[in-house]
């Protein structure tokens, strides 16, 4: 199937607003394209919003015919104006740093060119790229204030979406089923995924690919990630899946439905409709299949719950509420960990314990099929809400436990004398930077343990009122 635009007349402002409104995943992206941890100065790390393992072969898939209802069309290319006149930018670093952008595209098409792919590809792609400082401005950007589980997942999970989500799987029901069969997903989770990265399709981003991955090479902060993916969006192009003008998505390249990076496209899309292109632009058995085989083959485990909330035992070390810290369900009940209604807890041999607001906020069980959800995009509060999209799409409940939602959230400026407090006392979080993550929780928690405090690793004002304090 090739890709719908049914839009032959002029955007509206209203439509534009809508391609430029960031998606969920987009979000997701510019918090994990941030400085993502307070650890020791190394070089950035690159997103990881859909990478994954290497894949598993499997067989290409049989043809599956598209449902008989019309296809929830994509949206219509937007033409690509002229930069707007942007804020001076730092200039760029790395390998870049001494040319312009015209200059570093005729290095990079020597190096596409190596790699084999076709003059025609390269010239048609290339030469019409552009360098976008609004995208270099996101990439940078950093929110003033962190944002409480809470506050994410009011947003997320919305009774609008698990509606939209619902309705979506009666039409598609034939498809959802053989991908079902074929890869042991549910319906339910490709549904949830496709709401939080695209709106199911609604807004899947208006930036090229080739833009928005040419724009993060030169700047030069991740090079190497934005260049090796940038090289691998012009492979899918020669191929002959998508032109480069209808290759969109977001500012930092996850593209289609459910926001692919090209590295994930290459390993993970599928062509189920048999038309000899796997488009996750316009066709929904390609967004479905693709989505299904993405998370089966990361380790999805067909039949097994994610997890479930749960109720802690009064002494429980928090310190212990780490998805890396792994155990059998079997050995948290017979710690004291109880389900709320008192059923026994799901039979998961890998279980962790998460509180993602601390000791005061729901503590939740979760197994490998929640880690899955974690590949594809490396957030707790994305996982979770995935999750519970997908359990209430299926008629399941709910959190049931409270939020603490007086809980202010901390700035920028507060997270990082958090960290100098923690330093200055001997709980090293790394350099500050105002970012409460890993390392911070651990240097918290080992604070709040010397202190005779839940080592949640949570920082509050409180908690920064209390270290804070001149000694006695």
């Amino acid at each position: 199937m090739h890709v719908i635009y049914p839009e032959s007349r002029p955007l509206s402002a209203k439509r534009l607003q809508q391609l430029a409104k960031p998606s969920a995943g987009a979000i997701a992206l510019t918090i994990l394209l941030s400085a993502c941890s307070s650890t020791p100065k190394s070089a950035p790390k690159p997103p990881v919003a859909v990478t994954a393992p290497a894949p598993v072969p499997a067989p290409a898939p049989a043809p599956i015919a598209p449902s008989a209802q019309t296809p929830v069309p994509a949206p219509a290319p937007v033409p690509i104006a002229a930069p707007a006149p942007a804020p001076e930018l730092p200039a760029p670093t790395g390998p870049a740093k001494n040319q312009s952008f015209a200059q570093w595209l005729k290095s990079f098409e020597q190096r596409a060119s190596d790699a084999g792919l076709s003059d025609k590809t390269i010239r048609g792609s290339l030469s019409n790229a552009q360098f976008i400082p609004r995208i270099v401005e996101l990439d940078r950007a950093q929110p003033e204030f962190t944002r409480p589980p809470w506050a994410y997942l009011d947003g997320a999970v919305s009774q609008v979406r698990i509606d939209q989500g619902k309705a979506l799987i009666r039409k598609y029901q034939r498809t959802f089923n053989a991908a079902e069969q074929r890869y042991g997903v549910p319906a339910s989770v490709i549904t949830a995924i496709w709401g939080m990265e695209s709106n199911f399709g609604k807004n899947f981003g208006s930036f090229r690919a080739v833009d928005a991955l040419a724009t993060l090479a030169y700047d030069g902060r991740r090079y190497e990630w934005a260049s090796r993916e940038l090289l691998i969006a012009l492979k899918i192009i020669d191929r002959g899946d998508i032109p480069a003008s209808q290759m969109l998505g977001s500012w930092a390249g996850a593209m289609g439905h459910t926001q692919f990076l090209p590295s994930a496209y290459q390993r993970f899309a599928v062509d189920a409709d048999g038309d000899g292109k796997r488009d996750i632009w316009g066709s929904i058995p390609d967004v479905i299949n693709s989505t299904a085989n993405f998370l089966a083959q990361s380790g999805w485990k067909t039949g097994e719950v994610w997890g479930a909330e749960v109720r802690l035992p009064s002494r429980f070390d928090y310190a212990r509420a780490e998805i890396k810290v792994v155990q059998p369900a079997s050995t948290w009940a017979a710690e004291g960990v109880r389900s709320l209604d008192g059923s026994p807890l799901p039979n998961l041999d890998d279980a962790s314990i998460i509180t993602p607001a601390g000791a005061r906020g729901p503590a939740i069980l979760v197994g490998n099929n929640f880690r899955t959800l974690l590949k594809y995009n490396n957030s707790n509060n994305y996982a979770l809400a995935v999750a519970l999209i997908a359990q209430q799409i299926d008629g399941g409940p709910g959190l049931a436990s409270t939020w603490p939602r007086d809980l202010e959230p901390l700035s920028r400026a507060e997270v990082k004398a958090l960290q100098e407090a923690l330093n200055a006392k001997g709980f090293i979080t790394g350099t500050p930077d105002g970012v409460a993550g890993p390392a911070t929780r651990v240097g918290l928690r080992e604070y709040q343990k010397s202190v005779g405090l839940p080592a949640d690793g949570y920082p509050t004002k409180d908690m920064l009122a209390k270290l804070l304090e001149p000694a006695r």
